[in-house]
């Protein structure tokens, strides 16, 4: 029997019988323990604050790093809740959504619509909405600890989303869903391997980028837009944004440097809600950096 396993899972479903505003304060508060003990996760936001932002006032920075801290806690605890609870009581929690148009119009032109997310926000329910509007699919990675499988597969197919496997048979099946006129969901800021990425700016810095929307869009006719689930007093905010005409291009380094260019209007939104804790600048074009290594 898988111990860790058990209680991993065991945590997780008694956190998921949370209601949101309390899912919200243990996060809070897990957050703040991460601030007050200099954990990893504030190490390297503060690493990427610095790149990313170099003009910033230090101490502005030094905020910005531990709201980001605190705000990622609250979204590990808030996914808790989302995955438990029945769909009506998430979507009673979406107090508004902006720029829906700019999918509404590709799902209704049966052009297929590929909607990139960026780890902004709460990203889980803004991808729980989209199935609710039309046909939808995205690539899913079982977790490590395999107790939580059922658990997150179950909360992410809740309003309909079909989970295909991150290989080239899910590759194929995001493919055919766009050519048919369905939704197609990417989280454009992951690091790839080498052989599904190309460097291109982000925020001034070469990242090594995921060629996977580029392939899709050069492929296809599905219309392209940014989008993710902003983090409200009571609830939230769904936010569409639209993907500038470069990313179509067929120039791979182009469509990806306008690609990272609308997830970085995405943290603009609300930069102290994006994942800055991932660690993006850990291969640079010569190879692995030093970067995140510890002094």
């Amino acid at each position: 029997m898988d111990i860790k396993g058990a209680l991993a899972a065991t945590a997780l479903k008694l956190v998921g019988r949370l209601p949101l505003r309390w899912s919200r304060r243990l996060g809070r508060v897990f957050g703040w323990l991460a601030v007050l003990f200099r954990g990893e996760s504030l190490r390297v936001t503060r690493i990427n604050l610095e790149l990313c932002y170099p003009g910033m006032d230090p101490a502005e920075r030094e905020q910005l790093a531990r709201r980001s801290v605190v705000h990622t806690a609250m979204t590990g605890f808030e996914v808790a809740t989302l995955w438990r609870q029945p769909w009506s009581r998430s979507e009673d929690q979406i107090l508004r959504v902006r720029n829906q148009q700019l999918l509404s119009d590709g799902v209704d032109e049966g052009q297929g619509v590929l909607v990139l997310m960026p780890h902004t926000g709460n990203w889980e329910i803004f991808g729980m909405y989209l199935a609710t509007l039309g046909p939808s699919i995205a690539l899913y990675a079982p977790p490590k600890i395999a107790a939580l499988d059922p658990i997150i597969r179950s909360g992410r197919e809740v309003t309909g989303t079909q989970m295909v496997p991150t290989n080239v048979h899910g590759v194929r099946a995001l493919l055919k869903a766009l050519k048919n006129g369905d939704i197609v969901m990417v989280l454009p800021d992951q690091e790839p391997d080498t052989t599904g990425g190309d460097f291109a700016p982000f925020f001034g810095k070469p990242a090594l980028t995921m060629t996977l929307a580029h392939n899709l869009l050069k492929r296809t006719k599905a219309r392209c837009v940014f989008g993710f689930g902003k983090r409200l007093k009571d609830g939230f905010e769904l936010v569409f944004l639209p993907a500038e005409q470069a990313i179509y291009s067929d120039e791979q380094k182009v469509s990806l440097a306008a690609m990272n260019r609308g997830v970085e209007a995405c943290i603009a939104e609300a930069p102290e809600q994006y994942q800055w804790e991932y660690k993006r600048f850990r291969r640079g074009p010569e190879g692995k950096t030093r970067l995140y290594r510890k002094a």
